[in-house]
């Protein structure tokens, strides 16, 4: 198999190949930082493994400042709403539904996607 690279001189491959781990090593920090600093506030429930292992998941497909935590019990009354319990965590999609909304916003359940509203939500 060719490398998508390997038509390069060495000394440019070798570049390449130091950038992208850099760059993955700046990333790493970066999530590692930002999930020492997300302590649960008082009152917040324990994530249960699976819940933390779909935090987890949300935050590297996201990135940290995309996450939110359901403040309480929301259930979805149009087609494209999620029903989500307090304390769970989404990330923001989209700041805004299809006609422009801001007060619902689009969110990623770790699975199931749709619409919740803003004022339910508080960054995690």
């Amino acid at each position: 198999p060719q490398l998508p690279h390997g038509h390069m001189p060495l000394p440019s491959f070798w570049k390449v190949v130091e950038d992208a781990l850099q760059q993955s090593g700046a990333q790493l920090r970066a999530f590692c930082q930002a999930f020492e600093t997300v302590t649960p506030s008082p009152g917040a429930q324990p994530l249960t493994p699976a819940e933390e292992r779909k935090v987890l998941s949300l935050m590297s497909k996201h990135g940290p400042d995309k996450l939110y935590q359901v403040t309480s019990n929301i259930s979805g009354s149009k087609d494209l709403d999620l029903t989500l319990l307090r304390g769970q965590i989404v990330a923001l999609l989209q700041g805004a539904d299809t006609k422009g909304n801001t007060s619902r916003w689009l969110v990623d359940a770790g699975g199931p996607r749709g619409f919740v509203p803003a004022a339910k939500l508080r960054p995690y």
